[in-house]
């Protein structure tokens, strides 16, 4: 649907196609902001949302090389406007007025990167920007793709709830990946057409959390046990696929352009009032007992009109459902323990001889007060998300450190040493 919508644009029927679908013949205006548009992920969904005729605005957000990427696409001869901001200061322009805002930002997974390793940059930075849409369009329609999806989208929601923005209505983790590459997977070896397919993936957006549901998939085909064991591992592999056969030199960004476009395209239809808007998507939701979950969404003007339940289910897929909860809960409670560690900055004042904040391994912080040859070591779960500097401080003088952050049930103990050697400021 929305590559007929793409195609509209340049033929003598398009007013005709533009029309289906709608209460009335004008197209309303909507602007979509992309954040990390000058990546790999971001560029040629830039190209393609430029290519969609629901988009009058297209805001084009990265902190570098953005206006490039806005200049080079803004050539293509379609409605949408382009507009390019480079940099935290431009962040709010870029997102002032969005109705949807999609954010592919972050670094992609390499070879032999945990999933820690992925979650420890992209958390932060997926904070950040939540923050930032909480200010300047706390109404839009967040389209989360930044991964790992089963942590980032618990990290928006709730740096949304801090800000009194949170609408679960409005929230969403595109797994539209997954559903692309079931149906091509099927259609490839069930001998269907593929435009054809239709296959609902539930669960998560990582490994054995992804669960194609082969069972309710049309057009039927006659497929073993043993096929969808393999169709279904093939799926949840799917991007490990590309990482492997790209050697190091990218992850799947064009398969995932093209699925975060298809998702915001249903999203833009939905504001606009069509009619049956159907996509699966990360959630929150009552389907199971977890508080998010990705399952059949029907979409309307307010996001989400009616979260799906999952239909009759395989023992197979039964199966895959129980084995899937506990590692989706994992990274669920990961993603909203980040969002609510406390921030600290430090002052030195009173008799304090001198301070050290230092970082090791990059997430371990060594706390140092010296003063009368006493130490103090302080390891338990503080984190930070770039290295801190050294700092030295004569007694009285004051300063700031680089951030510390840590979780609240450590924070007390930490806060009542330091109390006596310095002034500690909560900024956040």
């Amino acid at each position: 649907m929305m590559l007929r919508s793409i195609k509209s644009l340049t033929t003598s029927s398009s007013s005709h196609i533009l029309r289906r679908g709608y209460a009335s013949e004008a197209v309303p205006d909507r602007k979509v902001a992309v954040l990390g548009a000058a990546g790999g992920i971001g560029q040629p969904l830039a190209l393609l949302m430029k290519l969609n005729p629901l988009v009058s605005s297209l805001a084009l957000y990265d902190i570098a090389n953005t206006p490039g990427v806005a200049a080079d696409i803004s050539h293509i001869n379609t409605r949408s406007e382009v507009y390019g901001y480079s940099g935290e200061a431009e962040l709010g322009k870029a997102l002032e007025g969005a109705d949807v805002v999609i954010i592919p930002a972050g670094v992609p997974r390499k070879p032999g990167m945990t999933r820690d390793d992925l979650f420890n940059i992209n958390a932060g930075i997926v904070k950040g920007l939540c923050e930032a849409i909480a200010k300047h369009c706390p109404h839009a329609l967040v389209n989360m793709i930044s991964n790992p999806v089963n942590s980032t989208v618990p990290i928006a929601a709730e740096i949304f709830k801090k800000a009194g923005t949170y609408d679960p209505k409005r929230l969403f983790g595109v797994t539209t990946l997954d559903v692309v590459r079931a149906k091509t997977f099927y259609a490839g070896k069930g001998k269907v057409p593929v435009a054809e397919v239709n296959v609902p993936v539930v669960g998560g957006h990582a490994g054995i959390t992804i669960l194609p549901l082969f069972s309710q998939a049309t057009p039927k085909a006659n497929l073993s046990d043993a096929e969808i064991t393999a169709l279904t591992k093939r799926t949840q592999d799917g991007g490990t696929e590309v990482v492997e056969a790209k050697a190091g030199k990218g992850s799947a960004t064009l398969s995932m352009a093209y699925a975060g476009a298809v998702f915001a395209d249903a999203c833009l239809k939905g504001l606009n009032g069509a009619s049956d808007v159907v996509e699966c998507s990360f959630v929150q939701s009552t389907v199971t007992e977890l508080p998010f979950f990705a399952s059949k969404v029907r979409l309307g003007k307010n996001g989400v009109e009616e979260v799906l339940g999952l239909g009759p289910l395989s023992d197979y897929e039964k199966e895959g459902l129980e084995k899937l909860k506990p590692e989706l809960q994992s990274s669920i409670e990961k993603g909203i323990k980040f969002a609510n560690q406390v921030v600290f900055a430090a002052a030195a004042s009173g008799n304090c001889s001198s301070i050290a904040i230092s970082c090791r391994d990059n997430r371990n912080i060594h706390g140092h007060c010296r003063r009368k040859e006493r130490a103090f070591e302080e390891e338990n779960g503080i984190t930070t998300p770039e290295p801190c500097l050294f700092s030295s401080v004569s007694p009285g003088q004051s300063f700031i450190t680089s951030k510390i952050i840590m979780p609240p049930s450590q924070s007390d103990a930490c806060f009542e040493h330091f109390t006596s050697k310095l002034t500690w400021h909560f900024i956040s």
